[in-house]
């Protein structure tokens, strides 16, 4: 846990995709869209978000509560700050039959670690944790998933044994693993559940008593959002993972931070935002129009699996007010500022000039609190995909 960061704080989100059928229909009949990564390099007018019917899988989305003091009535995906508990050293006793291979056997990234985002290259041990970010965030997220809709991703104690196989074997990540909470006591689950929410470490206490182990291996690593610098005086430094499961976990709100949970497919969350039905930030909007590439859980899963092997890019939005709307730009745009020093806070203003043809562009428009449109012209990094977000002339909004 870094507490030398004075603008952000450091949190992670999961994005919990789960397998459901239609009627009659099995999952694997059903036809799959075009190849992903066809509108790489596109500007999205042709882009249509894929029919509800097309998908195999739905994400939970939780509704945040009015009271709540960041992103109150949204509807995000699972996730929240990171506890110092996430990084203590009794997680290597859980894990200890995984302390021989490396990140205790999740797969390595292939990124440069000049080039890692500064969640996950700074150095815990200097930070006196013993326990890796990549572990910690993770923990982190399927934490913060139990605490505010119950679900309780796990593998059990006794099947160590196989899930170490597997990873010697690098197989493990290939497969969708996950075990149903009826196959513990539900009345125990519950009463960790308020015992987690009051006080974090609690986790540890629960996974050893349990004997289970936070799923750490079914989380892929996705993307990393901050939250912009105009506008906000809370702010996070956010690791997002992508978890795809055969079946959905049995999902409650916790009726204090979350107000309701629910299961929608990318489409359904993305027309219902567009129809201005509920609202969410940003990153959900995006990462939400980046899974409509997969209308098939499976396909999904091995994407997730594969491109998380590459690693990602920090993306912290920067922020340019604009008449009655703001222009948020991310890495890549031409006007993005060179750089941009997270610890200091700073917020370079971009160059005040309208885009010409040929510029690089990686942006989005806001109104009224909602995202009216999406311009990228440049290819993602890191084998990440671009959104599928609906039909939009740019030309006469940028």
């Amino acid at each position: 846990m870094n507490t030398a960061l004075k603008h952000w704080k450091e949190a992670a989100t999961l994005i919990v995709a789960a397998g459901h059928r239609f009627g009659g229909e099995t999952l694997s009949s059903r036809t799959p869209l075009s190849a992903a990564g066809s509108l790489l390099g596109s500007s999205f007018r042709r882009a249509q978000l894929p029919d509800e019917s097309c998908y195999d899988y739905k994400v939970l989305m939780l509704k945040r509560s009015s009271k709540s003091g960041y992103l109150p009535n949204a509807y995000v995906f699972p996730g929240g700050m990171v506890d110092s508990s996430d990084f203590s050293s009794e997680w290597l006793d859980i894990f200890k039959s995984f302390l021989a291979t490396p990140n205790f056997g999740l797969r390595s990234v292939r990124q440069t670690p000049e080039t890692r985002p500064i969640i996950y290259a700074t150095d815990r041990r200097k930070l006196g944790s013993a326990i890796p970010g990549e572990v910690a965030f993770r923990i982190c997220a399927l934490r913060e998933t139990f605490e505010e809709s119950g679900a309780l991703l796990f593998v059990p104690k006794t099947e160590e044994g196989s899930l170490l196989q597997r990873i010697n074997d690098r197989c493990s990540t290939d497969e969708i693993i996950h075990h149903r909470l009826d196959e513990l006591c539900s009345s125990e689950v519950t009463k960790w559940r308020t015992l987690v929410i009051q006080n974090p470490s609690n986790f540890i206490r629960m996974c050893r008593e349990l004997e289970v182990l936070p799923n750490i291996w079914a989380l892929h690593e996705w993307s990393n959002w901050l939250t912009p610098i105009r506008g906000f005086s809370r702010r996070f430094d956010t690791a997002f993972f992508m978890c795809c499961l055969q079946e959905p976990p049995h999902a409650v709100q916790d009726e204090k931070e979350i107000v309701h949970c629910q299961w929608s497919t990318p489409s359904e969350v993305l027309q219902s935002y567009q129809a201005r039905k509920l609202w969410t930030s940003v990153p959900q909007f995006y990462e939400l129009g980046r899974l409509c590439h997969f209308p098939l859980l499976n396909d999904l899963n091995n994407f997730a699996c594969l491109r998380a092997a590459e690693g990602c890019e920090q993306w912290l939005p920067v922020i340019l007010p604009k008449g009655d709307h703001v222009i948020g730009m991310l890495p890549g745009d031409e006007l993005y500022p060179v750089k941009i020093s997270r610890e200091a806070g700073d917020d370079t203003d971009p160059q005040q000039e309208e885009p010409g043809d040929g510029y690089a562009l990686n942006r989005f428009l806001v109104t009224d609190s909602y995202v009216r449109s999406i311009q990228i012209t440049v290819t993602p990094k890191y084998n990440q995909l671009l959104p599928v977000v609906g039909t939009y002339d740019f030309k006469s909004e940028l």
